[in-house]
C-alpha cells in the first residue's frame, strides 16, 4: 500500500506514525513534511496548497491513499481534484470543508441543523459591527471569518478590547482576507472540549473527547496559539456520553449537508463549550486537530487506513472503534515568542531519550534536518505525548518525556491537563 499524508505539522508526523505500523505499507510520502517525518517516509516537497502537483505526484506513484492533515488543502478542492484523478482522498470536499473555511457559512449550517450555538452577527464594515456591540457590550468573542492558522479569535472582556480587536480586524487587517468578514458572538461560560468523529456521508463514529489548551501562557492567560498541548479523555465529555454528544453535534450535520447533496467523509471536530444550558459549539473544523490528534492517534488501537478507507466507500457501520483504556496527553514545546515573531535554526537533543521511555513519543512539527541534527523550523517545534493508566500519570510521563530535550529560546506550558485533574477533584 502506498499512502501520502499532505502537511507538515505535528499531526502529519503523528499521522505517519500510525499509517506506517500498517505492515502492508510499501511506500509512505509526506508533502511536504518535516525532520519528524523524514525519518519514517520520504519527505516530498511539494507546498500543501499545489493541489495541480499534488494530484500529478499521486498519480505518479500510484498512491493508494491520500490522507490531508490540515485544512487548506482541504478547502482548497484537494479531495475533489484526488476524486476526479480516481485517487481514494480522506477528507471532505470543498463544498463541505466550508465549514471550517468559513464560520459565517457554519453558522448558517448550525442554525438550518438545529445545532445549539452562541449568538451571533456577521459583519463585513465596521459601523454595522460597532452598532452589534452598542446593543450587546462586551464579554464577546470576534472572529475572522477565513482560515487564520486558529489564531482569528479574540477574547474581549471589555470595551477597550473589543475595539482593539475591531481595530486589529477592519482597520489593520491582522488576518487579511480571512478577516475581511468578521463575525461577533456572544461570550459563553464554561468549559471547552473536543468531539472528532470519523464520517463516512451517513454514519458518524465518535473517537474519546480530548481538551485542547489554546493560550499560550499558564492558566489561558495569553494569546490563542494553533494549541500548547492536549489530553483524552477529558473528564468533562465521559465515554458513555460521546455517542448521545454526536447525536446532538455531529449527525445532524452530516444530516444537513446530506440534504445539501454534499455528504461530509472524513473528521469532524465539534469545539464545544459546555455550558450551564448544554453544550453549545464554538466552531467545526474538518480535519483533525493539532494538538489533538496525537493523543487520539496513541489511544486508537484500529488500524487507521482501515477506518479511513470505510468512510471513503461509505461503509462505516461495519467499523467498532477499538480505544486503549489508557489516558494520553501531550504537551507542545514552541520556540520563544510564539505566537509572535520567534528564532529559527536551534539544535534540538534528547528525542532519543524521550523516546526510550515506554509509551512516549516526541511528535515533531516546525523541524528539520541538517544531517544528523534535528532543527527548530517554527513556532510550534514538538509535542511530547505519553500514555498512563490515568490522567495524572499521563501528564507526569510527558513531562518527564520533555525534561529530556534540550533547546534553546523554546518555551512550554506546565499545566497541561490541570484542569481536566481539577474536574476529577485530583489538583
Amino acid at each position: 500500500m502506498r499512502i501520502l499524508i499532505i502537511g507538515s505539522g505535528g499531526r502529519e508526523h503523528a499521522l505517519a506514525w500510525k499509517l506506517s505500523l500498517r505492515p502492508d505499507v510499501t511506500e509512505l510520502f509526506v508533502a511536504p513534511g518535516n525532520g519528524g517525518t523524514a525519518g519514517i517516509a520520504t519527505n516530498v516537497d511539494i507546498k500543501d496548497n499545489d493541489i495541480p502537483a499534488l494530484v500529478a505526484f499521486a498519480r505518479e506513484k500510484a498512491v493508494d491513499l491520500v490522507v490531508p492533515g490540515p485544512e487548506l488543502p482541504l478547502t482548497l478542492g484537494v479531495v475533489d481534484a484526488m476524486k476526479e484523478a480516481g485517487i481514494p482522498c480522506f477528507g471532505p470536499v470543498a463544498a463541505c470543508a466550508r465549514l471550517e473555511g468559513s464560520k459565517a457559512f457554519a453558522k448558517e449550517v448550525m442554525h438550518a441543523a438545529g445545532v445549539p450555538t452562541a449568538a451571533a452577527g456577521v459583519f463585513t464594515n465596521r459601523a454595522d459591527a460597532e452598532a452589534f456591540v452598542a446593543s450587546h457590550g462586551a464579554p464577546l468573542v470576534i472572529k475572522a471569518d477565513g482560515l487564520a492558522a486558529g489564531k482569528g479569535v479574540i477574547v474581549a472582556m471589555t470595551d477597550e478590547e473589543v475595539k482593539a480587536a475591531l481595530d486589529l480586524m477592519f482597520e489593520k487587517s491582522a488576518f487579511g482576507d480571512a478577516g475581511s468578514t468578521v463575525l461577533i458572538e456572544e461570550f459563553l461560560k464554561g468549559e471547552e472540549v473536543s468531539l472528532l468523529c470519523f464520517c463516512d456521508g451517513k454514519t458518524a463514529l465518535p473517537l474519546p473527547s480530548a481538551q485542547d489548551h489554546k493560550a499560550v501562557f499558564d492558566g489561558d492567560k495569553g494569546p490563542n496559539t494553533g494549541g500548547m498541548g492536549a489530553y483524552s479523555p477529558a473528564p468533562v465529555l465521559p465515554d458513555e456520553k460521546l455517542d448521545a454528544m454526536a447525536d446532538i453535534v455531529t449527525r445532524p450535520i452530516l444530516a444537513e449537508m446530506a440534504r445539501r447533496g454534499t455528504p461530509f467523509t472524513g473528521i469532524l471536530y465539534a469545539g464545544l463549550m459546555m455550558t450551564a444550558d448544554g453544550p453549545k459549539v464554538l466552531e467545526y473544523n474538518v480535519r483533525f486537530g493539532d494538538p489533538e490528534c496525537q493523543p487520539l492517534l496513541m489511544r486508537l488501537k484500529n488500524d487507521l487506513a482501515d477506518v479511513m478507507t470505510a468512510c471513503i466507500e461509505g461503509r462505516l457501520d461495519s467499523i467498532k472503534l477499538d480505544i486503549e483504556d489508557r489516558s494520553a496527553l501531550g504537551v507542545v514545546l514552541t520556540s520563544a515568542g510564539y505566537p509572535g515573531s520567534y528564532p529559527k535554526g536551534m539544535p534540538i537533543s534528547g528525542i532519543e531519550e524521550a523516546e526510550a521511555m515506554d509509551d512516549v513519543k516526541v511528535f515533531q512539527a516546525g523541524t528539520r534536518r541538517d544531517g544528523d541534527r534535528i532543527l527548530a523550523n517554527g513556532g510550534r517545534v514538538l509535542c511530547v505525548t505519553a500514555l498512563g493508566r490515568d490522567l495524572r500519570e499521563a501528564q507526569k510521563r510527558a513531562y518527564e518525556g520533555l525534561d529530556h530535550l534540550t533547546m534553546e529560546h523554546s518555551q512550554f506550558r506546565s499545566d497541561i491537563g490541570r484542569k481536566g485533574l481539577r474536574h476529577l477533584n485530583l489538583a
